[in-house]
């Protein structure tokens, strides 16, 4: 079986504009652009995950460029490889060869270019001059402040909003009734009032929920809190005992092998720490939170997050035996 058909999340994936979760003006001004194509411009969609970015990239593509749309997009994911390399070796060597078949010109998408370094995206600047006759590019990020003012100056920039409780329940709604799953609306309002307005994740959340059987308040919990929250809380008793390399490794288990995000980890870590009642945690977490939201590594400021909890752990004299115990 495919894996589209396996994932919930690819195989209820628009396939036209017209299909795109809410986003009204964002979609309004898409269709505009397939009414002309020839004056299409190159694309920045921003905003946070899980609303629509690379769905509307993809849908795009598909009306445009018609039954050839695969031959002549190139979809890479920025954050994979960050460097000049990339840029010099997969974007402009795609962007060199003539299209396939008669299309208006060929599209380069690139998800999570706020990952990018500033060399690269110098390169990415030249290639979109230099390319502009045959190839429009969309570029797709969570923080504009890190893309270069001479590729937002080129661009039409979309600004992606949050999705709204009613339109991920409605959307969630449908999937169970096409999978032919039970579920409780308060479940998928759990699901939502974790997700906050992240589509994606909250499709992902469903099916695993779903694979229990039943998508009730319980099975969801489990999914999202019960397990993560654990985890959290043991990385956070480790930083805080002072075993900073303990709690880094797990982590980046979190992060890496379990899927974690990052800002979902520090939502789960401001739930722990309000249970021991040290100010100061609370204010260096508020201060790490604002470093990701402004587009800072999250790797780096996760580990440093640690690494001052450690030494207010050390300073406060903390005794894990009175918060080692599941609650």
């Amino acid at each position: 079986m495919d894996i589209s058909e396996l994932m919930w999340v690819e195989k209820y994936r628009p396939k036209r504009i017209d299909e795109i979760v809410n986003q009204k003006d964002v979609v309004t001004s898409a269709k505009k652009i397939v009414a002309d194509a020839t004056e299409m411009p190159h694309l920045l969609f921003v905003g946070p995950a899980g609303v629509g970015k690379t769905t509307l990239a993809l849908c795009l593509a598909r009306e445009l460029l018609g039954e050839n749309w695969r031959d002549n997009t190139l979809e890479l994911n920025a954050s994979d490889e960050r460097g000049i390399n990339m840029i010099r070796e997969k974007v402009k060597m795609f962007a060199r060869f003539t299209s396939v078949q008669n299309v208006p010109f060929k599209i380069i998408i690139l998800d999570e270019s706020d990952e990018m370094t500033n060399d690269a995206q110098t390169a990415l600047r030249r290639i979109m001059e230099d390319t502009s006759r045959t190839t429009r590019f969309i570029l797709i990020c969570n923080y504009l402040s890190k893309i270069i003012e001479p590729i937002q100056s080129r661009c039409v920039i979309f600004r992606f909003k949050p999705l709204e409780k009613n339109d991920i329940i409605s959307h969630l709604e449908k999937i169970c009734k096409k999978e032919d799953i039970k579920y409780d609306n308060k479940a998928l309002e759990e699901i939502y009032e974790f997700t906050e307005g992240d589509l994606r994740h909250s499709i992902n959340i469903l099916q695993a929920a779903a694979t229990l059987g039943y998508v009730n308040t319980s099975n969801v919990k489990s999914i999202i809190g019960v397990s993560d929250k654990k985890k959290v809380k043991e990385v956070l008793l480790l930083a805080l005992s002072g075993k900073f390399t303990d709690a880094r490794n797990k982590l980046i288990e979190l992060v890496r092998v379990y899927g974690l995000s990052e800002s979902d980890f520090l939502k789960l870590a401001n739930e722990e720490l309000q249970s021991i009642h040290e100010p100061k945690l609370i204010e260096r977490l508020a201060e790490y939170d604002y470093r990701l939201a402004v587009g800072a590594h999250a790797d780096i400021q996760l580990a440093a997050f640690l690494a001052e909890i450690a030494k207010i752990g050390k300073d406060i004299n903390f005794d894990i035996s009175k918060y080692s115990k599941d609650g």
